[in-house]
């Protein structure tokens, strides 16, 4: 079976009955147990519940039940995402042995739509890092260079796409989750209005910053899994009813009269040559096809990341609070009281990166620096929301770079936190102020490394950065990595 296939072709395929679920989900299943040994995109590989699932959704398309476009065709879920009877560990210790006894909504919805899940894909550990290096199991690798990160924290969904090891996966993007393991990994992924898709089940980092998206090989695959997954749930007080979530509807290769911006802040200091240049030249790409572009100074940028970090790192430091050992999770073996078994349940239980936002989180809301720091941070997003708003009085699409460089080496960030961190500054301010964005590959470097293009819309806009990402898109070929097509099933 052909692997590079999107997800959208092979769901085609199966319901022309050229492939069946089983064999298509054993395809993949084999393709993930060959190469996964050295990708480690996976903490967990349900061979036998997929294989089962497979055969219950090819009897449901045969009696016509399921005619969707992703019916059968196998998907990975990100480690944050509860899977009732299936380990979720969020890449944490402390987590291990967790197997939740619900299903988050937006899994549910897909399972609805006939996925079948293979498994769960490795993170940064509670989504907390930018390279999916902080991962209890270990760190992912990149496909295009197993020297190199993947990016995070959904690197493993990223990666296990890169790879060809599923047609498409589930991430969550925080601060850039989603859009910058995308871009290094030369894939296409999509993150959503705030609201717009369902948070019940995922783990929360940032409860007012995360949001779940996809992550697959083009731009077709995203929409239609977006469709998908999208809607007002009654369990998510935050998810919106919208209008206009038929986004298959803007794949078309017109962007005539549309205006994009390109925000001069985000072309300075600190931006790879070859970065720039490949953004600039996907843009004149677009105006070629028609689109009106033009640059233009947004605001507060350098503002971005340490309002992001201050915000993040407070709702994480609550967030995490509930892990404490007492009703699920790891406990540490050996305590004298209560608090001493917090202490070091916590201890043991959590890496080194969550330990630094917990406490980074916990200082900021601390009765002395509260409104020095997190009530500042709070004024600091509005005012960035602000400045995208004015912009968008003006632009219907913002261009840019997803990060400042391709994928970096291993460890080469890891040993410097605040690098990890301005790595982010294209990515955070869209969290802030809830906007869609989506990441697509515009090019390769020097080294073969893809580069990521990113197209920011207007709140609940999500099919203007669809219509322009798709004619985009059409002007270049999807690029597979060397490891994929070398080590083809």
């Amino acid at each position: 079976m052909d692997l590079s296939m999107t997800a959208v072709e092979l769901g085609k395929k199966i319901r022309n009955k050229e492939i069946s679920v089983v064999e298509a989900t054993t395809a993949y299943l084999d393709s993930l147990e060959a190469k996964d040994k050295d990708i480690n995109a996976f903490v967990t590989i349900d061979r036998e519940g997929a294989l089962a699932r497979a055969e219950e959704v090819q009897k449901m398309i045969d009696d016509g039940t399921l005619t969707g476009p992703l019916a059968g065709v196998p998907v990975a879920i990100k480690d944050n995402m509860c899977i009732n009877g299936m380990l979720t560990t969020c890449s944490s210790k402390i987590l291990s042995n967790f197997v939740p006894t619900f299903t988050a909504t937006a899994v549910e919805k897909l399972e609805a739509a006939g996925a079948v899940i293979v498994g769960k894909t490795n993170m940064d550990e509670f989504a907390m890092g930018s390279t999916t290096e902080t991962s209890y199991y270990g760190e992912t690798k990149n496909p295009w260079d197993l020297a190199r990160v993947p990016g995070g924290s959904s690197g493993g969904s990223a990666a296990a796409v890169a790879a060809e090891e599923v047609p498409y996966a589930l991430g969550s993007d925080t601060g850039g989750s989603i859009r910058q393991p995308a871009g290094f990994c030369g894939v296409t992924g999509i993150k959503p209005t705030y609201g717009r898709v369902s948070r019940y089940g995922l783990i929360a980092y940032g409860s007012s910053l995360d949001q779940i998206g996809p992550l697959a090989k083009d731009v077709t695959d995203c929409a239609t899994i977006l469709e998908a997954i999208c809607g007002k749930d009654d369990k998510d007080s935050t998810s919106v009813k919208e209008a206009g979530d038929d986004f298959t509807s803007a794949l078309v290769d017109d962007v005539k009269g549309m205006k994009i911006g390109i925000p001069k802040d985000y072309l300075g200091e600190g931006l790879d040559p070859e970065v720039k240049d490949a953004v600039l030249a996907a843009a004149k790409a677009l105006e070629a096809k028609g689109a009106i572009v033009e640059e233009f100074d947004l605001s507060l940028v350098e503002y971005a990341i340490p309002a992001y970090y201050i915000i993040a790192s407070a709702e994480a430091s609550s967030n995490l609070e509930r892990f404490d050992g007492v009703k699920y999770g790891y406990r540490t073996e050996e305590y004298t009281d209560l608090h001493n078994m917090y202490k070091k349940t916590r201890s043991e239980g959590f890496g080194p990166e969550v330990k630094r936002r917990i406490m980074l989180g916990s200082f900021v809301l601390s009765s002395g620096y509260y409104d020095a720091y997190y009530m500042k941070a709070l004024r600091t997003k509005a005012l960035i929301k602000g400045a995208f708003d004015k912009a968008f009085e003006k632009y219907d699409v913002i261009l840019g770079p997803v990060a400042p460089t391709t994928a970096l080496k291993m460890g080469e960030s890891l040993s410097d936190p605040i690098k990890m961190y301005l790595g982010d500054i294209y990515t955070v301010s869209v969290n802030l102020a809830g906007l869609p964005g989506i990441s697509l590959p515009c090019g390769q470097d020097s080294n073969g490394l893809p580069i990521g293009l990113q197209l920011l819309g207007k709140h609940f806009d999500e099919k203007s950065i669809i219509r322009a990402a798709y004619a985009f898109e059409q002007t270049r070929e999807y690029q597979r990595p060397a490891f994929a097509v070398e080590r083809e099933a």
